[in-house]
């Protein structure tokens, strides 16, 4: 396909894209990497036709164009829950199976299953959407795109979410693939720029700055220049958090799983977990996709169901004793994919983050002057403080992250837990949280429970780790613990 970007510009309610001239030509395949913003799937709903443009700015021969992005795994899931027959069951309705949602696509029952098995799908074809881990929700996407046989293709950080095995897989396959298939692939990690990309379009908030081979991509002075920039907003962030600050102590442990397991009619995820979490002590919480990571976070959030039915003890309590949950809330930060999904509520960008004082999605009680003044802080610091009244539905993917992290921060929160929080963070964003989280658990500001899948995103300062290992004898997951 050959697309052609003649003095494009395009204005959405929070972004700006804008593009002097850029020629793609046909079988190119090309990097696109963007200091700020959600550049991905703004590019994806353009070449999609979701926008309308003036016919010159944008010139493409005929061809069928897909697109993989975070938005569009929210889309997604937003149908799957208006279909929510749950009410009507006498089961949980866990959503329309991988295999229907994949064949939909194409009503071609031997790609579906040819795509399955590339994509390491085939054990979970029955597997109801809404059950699923990240990694694989991410995957379930690409094969979705793929099986409406495009011609071009926009990966939007294919490789969010993607567990270390996966996120090599994966790029094995995407190398055949671009043999086949022409793609638009963006990245927001130096490591996670395709091999088989040489050629890299730079946009720098919004614009198309630059073009370049790979080689002079490797040493351009962006990255160095957004590092000491994202330097400098961290600490801009920990001090407010300073200004702010107030211990709340709690007596050993803060958390104990005892026996610990999740099992469902069909399958035992974990079994047989025995952990627990002293005063200033953070964790990693390590594993493929699908180990129950993400599970074991719910369990101590008092988010899933089976926390009733372990021998849990948190800050103090046996869980189940009468404590209220909101007891329990009051003292934790939670950022997950799992709740940005749930966060659906029409409410302004100010809001979300007051929010986060009464642990609840959207806003429902009148916030005190100083809450309001800490938001706004807040909105200051993230750059964000001209849409504090937009509404966050209507925000970039990104945007929406940075909102949902200063929600879980701004309470100063005696746990704070962090399930893939850079998932969807333009560079500099990433950068920015990383830098702040490493400060916070430097200076034991909250404690910190957190999950990422790349090995970049370890924090120095965190040396305990759950690792989730597959046990063949036992057909389920037990956790590994390294303390120090």
């Amino acid at each position: 396909m050959q697309i052609a970007f003649n003095n494009l510009e395009l204005e959405t309610k929070t972004s700006h894209l804008s593009i002097e001239q850029w020629q793609i030509r046909p079988g190119e395949s090309w990097g696109v990497f963007s200091t700020e913003g959600d550049i991905g799937s703004a590019l994806g709903c353009l070449l999609c036709g979701e926008f309308d443009v003036d016919a010159e700015s944008l010139v493409k021969t005929a061809g069928g164009v897909a697109q993989v992005s975070l938005v569009e795994q929210q889309r997604l899931l937003e149908e799957e829950i208006a279909k929510d027959e749950t009410d009507f069951l006498d089961k949980i309705d866990k959503g329309t199976n991988v295999f229907t949602l994949i064949y939909e696509q194409c009503d071609d029952s031997v790609l579906t299953e040819k795509l399955l098995h590339d994509l390491d799908l085939y054990h979970l074809k029955e597997s109801g959407f809404r059950v699923l881990s990240t990694g694989e929700t991410r995957r379930v996407m690409l094969a979705r795109a793929l099986a409406t046989k495009p011609d071009l293709i926009v990966l939007d950080n294919p490789f969010t979410g993607l567990d270390i095995e996966h996120r090599a897989s994966l790029a094995n396959y995407l190398a055949e693939l671009a043999r086949q298939i022409q793609m638009i692939v963006t990245f927001n990690r130096e490591e996670d720029i395709p091999s088989w990309i040489d050629q890299v379009a730079l946009f720098n908030h919004g614009k198309l700055e630059s073009i370049m081979g790979r080689d002079e991509w490797e040493s351009h002075p962006v990255i160095s220049q957004i590092k000491a920039q994202s330097k400098q907003q961290s600490e801009e962030m920990l001090a407010l958090i300073r200004r702010h600050q107030h211990n709340a102590v709690f007596a050993n442990p803060v958390f104990e799983i005892t026996n610990g397991q999740v099992a469902y009619t069909d399958k035992t995820i974990f079994t047989g977990l025995n952990w627990r979490i002293d005063n200033g002590q953070h964790w990693q919480v390590k594993g493929p996709n699908g180990c129950g990571k993400s599970t074991l976070l719910g369990l101590i959030f008092g988010d899933h169901p089976q926390c009733y039915s372990n021998d849990i003890q948190i800050f103090g309590k046996q869980r189940g004793s009468g404590e209220s949950i909101w007891e329990i809330k009051k003292n934790i930060g939670m950022v997950s994919s799992a709740l940005h999904l749930q966060y659906r509520v029409s409410c302004s960008a100010l809001d979300v983050i007051l929010s986060g004082f009464y642990d609840s999605i959207g806003l429902y009680q009148q916030p005190s002057k100083k809450e309001v003044q800490l938001a706004e802080e807040w909105l200051e610091i993230l750059h964000m403080s001209d849409y504090a009244k937009t509404s966050f539905k209507s925000l970039e993917y990104g945007q929406q992250r940075l909102l949902l992290i200063a929600r879980a921060i701004v309470k100063q929160p005696a746990l704070l837990i962090l399930d893939e929080p850079y998932q969807g963070l333009d560079y500099l964003g990433r950068r920015l949280v990383k830098n702040t989280l490493e400060l916070i658990a430097k200076e034991n500001l909250s404690q910190l429970l957190y999950v990422s899948h790349y090995q970049k995103d370890k924090l120095a300062s965190i040396r305990n780790e759950l690792e989730f290992v597959f046990s063949p004898e036992l057909n389920c997951y037990q956790a590994e613990l390294t303390t120090n």
